[in-house]
C-alpha cells in the first residue's frame, strides 16, 4: 500500500494553534495521512529524550516516520575534511532516526563544484562506499538510506546517477523527487510515458523490490535555465508536474512507495489530494479490469 504524507507541518497546522513536533503525528493521522518526513535540514539539533518522545507519538498514531539529513552534505567536495563532515551529518541523522523509530533517511548526494561531471560523480560514488562501511560499523544497516534526485543542474543527482549509487549496496534506496526531475529537465514530465519511462528504467537497473519500496518526493516547482528555483503549491498550473500521470504509472507497474509532499505551506493538504486521487484512479482501473474479465 502506498503511504502518503507531508514533509514537515503545513501552515494550517500552526494556524490551528499547534506548535510542536510532538503534536504533528496525531494531526497528520486525523487528516487521513500515513507518513511524515522530519527534516534536519539545518542540522541534527534534537535531544535523545525528544527524539524518543517524537518516535513514540508517531508509532502511537500509526504514522510512518522518515528523516531528511542536513542540506549541507556534499560527497563531491574535494576536501577530505569537509567530506568527513558529510559522513557525520548522515550518521548523526541515523542515530537520531533510531531513537525516533524512523526507517529511512533522505540525503542530498553532492554538488558538482568546479570539477568535471564524471569526476564529481566518481568521487561521490567512492565516498558513498566509505559511508556504507561507516553505516555498517555503527550498526545502522537496518535503515534505508535514500540519495535524492536533485533539481539544479549544478547538483549531482540525475535519475541515472541516483540509480547507480543505489547499486552500491542493499541499504541504498532511491529517493526520486519528480518535481526536481521536472525542473532539472525543463518540464519534461508532461505525459504518462514520461513517468513510466523513469520507473521502467529503475526497475530494469535496480529490480522491482527496491523500486517498489523507494522513497518519493512530489511537489510542483518553479524552474529556470539552471533548474529548480522554488517549491510551489498544487494551485500552480504553469510549471508542474501533475500528479495523475505518476499515479497511473505507479498503478501500471504495481509500485507502492512512500510519497512525501513538499509543497510550499500546503504539504499536508496536497498530500491528501494525491492520496485521494490515487485511490480513485485505482478503483477505476480495478473496476475496468473486473468488467473486462466478466465479459
Amino acid at each position: 500500500m502506498i503511504k502518503f504524507g507531508p514533509s514537515g507541518n503545513s501552515a494550517s497546522f500552526f494556524d490551528e494553534g499547534f506548535k510542536t513536533g510532538l503534536e504533528s503525528a496525531e494531526w497528520t493521522k486525523k487528516r487521513g495521512l500515513d507518513c511524515f518526513e522530519y527534516s534536519f535540514g539545518r542540522g541534527v539539533n534534537i535531544s535523545k529524550e525528544t527524539a524518543i518522545k517524537l518516535g513514540e507519538s508517531f508509532k502511537k498514531a500509526d504514522v510512518e516516520l522518515s528523516v531528511h539529513a542536513p542540506y549541507f552534505i556534499n560527497f563531491a567536495n574535494p576536501d577530505d575534511e569537509m567530506a568527513a563532515k558529510s559522513y557525520g551529518y548522515v550518521l548523526s541523522s541515523a542515530a537520531a532516526a533510531v531513537y525516533m523509530q524512523a526507517g529511512r533517511i533522505v540525503f542530498h548526494p553532492a554538488a558538482q563544484g568546479k570539477m568535471q561531471r564524471d569526476e564529481a560523480v566518481s568521487l561521490t560514488e567512492k565516498r558513498l562506499e566509505i559511508l556504507r562501511d561507516k553505516i555498517y560499523e555503527n550498526g545502522f544497516e537496518n535503515i534505508k538510506f535514500c540519495p535524492e534526485t536533485m533539481g539544479k543542474l549544478a547538483q549531482i543527482g540525475t535519475v541515472e546517477e541516483i540509480t547507480e549509487f543505489c547499486k552500491l549496496d542493499k541499504i541504498f534506496y532511491p529517493c526520486v523527487d519528480f518535481g526536481h526531475v521536472n525542473a532539472r529537465e525543463q518540464g519534461s514530465l508532461r505525459t504518462d510515458d514520461g513517468f513510466a519511462e523513469i520507473l521502467d528504467y529503475m526497475i530494469k537497473n535496480l529490480g522491482y523490490e527496491k523500486v517498489n519500496d523507494m522513497h518519493v518526493h512530489f511537489s510542483k516547482i518553479e524552474y529556470g535555465k539552471k533548474g529548480e528555483i522554488r517549491h510551489l503549491t498544487f494551485e500552480d498550473n504553469i510549471y508542474g508536474p501533475e500528479f495523475e500521470p505518476l499515479a497511473k504509472a505507479l498503478i501500471k507497474f504495481d509500485l507502492h512507495p512512500y510519497i512525501v509532499c513538499e509543497s510550499a505551506g500546503t504539504q499536508a493538504e496536497d498530500a491528501l489530494y494525491m492520496k485521494m486521487s490515487y485511490e480513485n484512479l485505482l478503483k477505476t482501473v480495478n473496476l475496468s479490469a473486473k468488467l473486462i474479465k466478466n465479459n
